[in-house]
Formats: structure tokens, C-alpha cells, sequence
């Protein structure tokens, strides 16, 4: 049986749901990931 684990800090648990609901939010985290990324490879 696998058991699941309790939030350590539900409020904040919270507040990364309401996130992943905000479009404009995922759109602006995808651009900041793709950039870091970029640049990772570029090596800039």
C-alpha cells in the first residue's frame, strides 16, 4: 500500500495549484525555463 505524503506547507502547496490554473503564469514560467535552458546550452 503506498501512502501518501502530508503537506509540509499547505498554503504554499495552495498557492502552486492556483498557479498552474494561471495561463499567463505557465506562459511566463515556460519562457523563463526555455531561456535558462538556452543559455545553459549556448554556454552564454
Amino acid at each position: 500500500m503506498v501512502k501518501k505524503a502530508r503537506p509540509r506547507n499547505p498554503k504554499r502547496i495552495k498557492d502552486l495549484k492556483d498557479k498552474i490554473n494561471d495561463e499567463m503564469y505557465l506562459n511566463k514560467a515556460i519562457g523563463r525555463i526555455a531561456l535558462l535552458l538556452s543559455e545553459e546550452i549556448l554556454g552564454q
